[in-house]
């Protein structure tokens, strides 16, 4: 089993960033050659212009002007149309590439859930989900393309100078050089750490206002508005700072970038007038040199802010990678089984044989050398105190976690000799947590099934005892219930989760906790339905509230990880054990200070 959050071995960032367009070489390439067109349309339109002006000082008839004049409206308007192709291009590639990211991250994320996943703040994967994959814009539109462009622009004002003045080319080169080339370098190791620092302080931003948004309720009742107001406030001010630090520099950079094309013109009319003097070079001609020149830098002047926000982009990436290249807690054999039966003609058994687990290489087993085994269509019952191990065996039979030793099998099937996906589709889950997402009701039912028919999912809703309530509702199974089911009682939130494990029409089903939100006479009511519905499967119950488990074949009580118990319900109470002491305790016939471990007491 790999270590979770192990980063596997990968080449560089800006590599693998720069790697994501090449699945749309052609929109790239098309959009380089609409950029350098783009910019080459405003060289010829200055040149043209200058040639224009420069020839019509000297009275020349109109007929010699045509051909330019045409030129004007001709380059004029390709310009406006190919700037507006090429941002059409460049941007339809860029939501093509975030939306790719986006979609590759999740796709990374889902198997890290819930082992890797644990170690990360729900505001920071917020923060690379969002904020870290729109800062790579800026590496997309602004650094990939326009450095391509910048190289062809160069070459064509080189060859365009040097037809008019090849002693001046040199120095122009070098200009655009400085101005494309050591300016963006400089501009990226001034910006680098800042604007790491500012992907880092975003994320911390995120983080706060996610426990503020939260965790509000608590904070208003305690009286700690002030508090996480400041804590915002702090980072929001260093934000703030590392943003006013960019903007300087780029204030910088525009500066140098305008005086460094200043000083090629002034080099350009140094070198050019002696070859006016010398009959080498017109004075239109000179006009259109100029002119040409000063239009180049059009394609070099948004290199230097690319390469500031390249160390946003970087730091970005490597947040988004170092997530990315984690390693799963649970991988798929190559020789796995994909597919199953996909209905048993009676319920499956599930038998577990010497299962050992612990979290952690240098951790204590969690699980050791658990086995029992549930027959078909029989009921065990798991009890035990808080951090003996149940939620762990639930959580090993769904595959979050991979066990060490022992094997567990369902029907025949070993699971790890099953894909995860497969694995999980054998057990119908009513967890003590139940996630409800913001849409209706009928979608929050619907995703164990989507393709349940109405009447299926009418009885899952019947069976969990929530039919007449939501068809009490405004919009009945239309309706929405809001984020994480916020518009719903505790008792609604769990029953919805029954109807929803029910619906599943898995072989083995899983009551993890299930009736935990409910009053005793719901609790009752559903578990009655429940017994109905536990006769066509095979059941494994996980509770720390021992009424009703009569009705269980077998109760096994875990204690530090180990089975210190196991027999029906009136045996383990004639053995005055530690199943005897939980029972007691919950029907108040014994005082706290009497129990031999009081953390017997706090349960799952």
């Amino acid at each position: 089993m790999g270590k979770p959050g192990r980063l596997a071995s990968r080449p560089g960032v800006l590599f693998r960033l720069v790697g994501f367009p090449l699945a749309w070489w052609p929109r790239l390439a098309l959009a380089v050659l609409a950029g350098f067109a783009t910019v080459a349309s405003g060289i010829g339109l200055m040149a043209t212009s200058a040639y224009v002006i420069a020839s019509a000082a000297l009275h020349p008839s109109i007929a010699e002007l045509q051909v330019a004049i045409v030129g004007i409206r001709f380059f004029g308007l390709a310009r406006g149309l190919l700037r507006y192709l090429e941002r059409i291009l460049s941007h339809d590639l860029n939501f093509r590439l975030l939306g790719r990211l986006r979609l590759w991250l999740y796709n990374h994320l889902e198997p890290l859930a819930p082992a890797v996943m644990m170690d990360y703040h729900s505001g920071d994967l917020l923060a690379r989900m969002v904020a870290d994959i729109n800062t790579l814009e800026n590496l997309y539109v602004r650094a990939l393309a326009p450095p391509l462009v910048a190289v062809l622009v160069v070459g064509l004002t080189c060859l365009l100078v040097g037809s008019l003045a090849a002693p001046v080319v040199p120095l122009v080169l070098a200009a655009l050089t400085l101005a494309g080339g050591v300016l963006p370098l400089a501009a990226f190791a001034l910006g680098r750490r800042p604007g790491r620092q500012e992907v880092e302080t975003r994320s911390d931003l995120y983080v706060a206002l996610v426990d503020g948004v939260q965790g509000v309720a608590d904070l208003v009742a305690f009286g700690k508005e002030p508090l996480q107001w400041n804590r915002t406030q702090q980072i929001n001010r260093r934000m703030v700072h590392l943003q006013a630090q960019a903007a300087r520099l780029t204030g910088l950079q525009d500066a140098m970038g305008g005086l460094i094309m200043q000083w090629a013109v002034v080099g350009a009319l140094w070198l050019a007038i002696p070859l006016v003097g010398s009959g080498r070079l017109s004075g239109v001609q000179l006009a259109v040199l100029i002119l040409a020149v000063m239009a180049g830098f059009e394609a070099v002047q948004p290199l230097p802010q690319a390469f500031q926000t390249l160390g946003q982009s970087l730091a970005a990436g490597r947040r988004l990678f170092r997530i990315a290249d984690a390693v799963p807690a649970v991988v798929d054999r190559p020789e796995v089984l994909s597919s199953i039966p996909e209905a048993w003609e009676t319920p499956p058994a599930l038998a577990i044989t010497d299962l050992s687990f612990r979290y952690g290489e240098h951790e204590p087993w969690a699980l050791e050398r658990i086995s029992f085994r549930v027959p078909p269509g029989g009921c065990l019952a798991v009890v035990g105190p808080s951090g003996s191990g149940k939620t762990t065996l639930v959580n090993l039979m769904l595959r979050f976690w991979d066990y060490q030793s022992g094997r567990i099998d369902v029907g025949g099937y070993e699971l790890r000799h099953l894909t995860q996906h497969v694995s999980r589709q054998l057990f119908g889950v009513v967890s003590q947590q139940t996630f409800l997402f913001n849409a209706t009701v009928w979608d929050n039912l619907v995703l164990a099934r989507p393709d349940a028919s109405r009447d299926e999912v009418v009885w899952a809703a019947e069976q969990a005892h929530i039919h007449q309530w939501i068809d009490s509702l405004p919009d009945g199974y239309e309706t929405w219930i809001g984020e994480r089911g916020v518009r719903l009682s505790g008792g609604e939130r769990q029953r919805l989760a029954i109807a929803r494990a029910l619906l599943q029409r898995s072989p083995v089903l899983i009551l993890d906790e299930p009736t935990s939100n409910l009053d005793a006479l719901t609790e009752r009511a559903v578990m009655n339905e429940l017994d109905e519905v536990m006769r066509d499967k095979t059941t494994l119950i996980i509770t720390h509230r021992l009424a009703g488990l009569e009705r269980a074949d077998e109760i096994v009580v875990l204690c530090n990880g180990r089975i210190a118990e196991r027999g029906r319900h009136s045996a383990l109470v004639d053995q005055q054990g530690l199943y005897h002491r939980m029972w007691r305790q919950q029907r108040q016939e014994a005082p706290f200070s009497s129990l031999a471990n009081p953390t017997d007491l706090w349960y799952k």
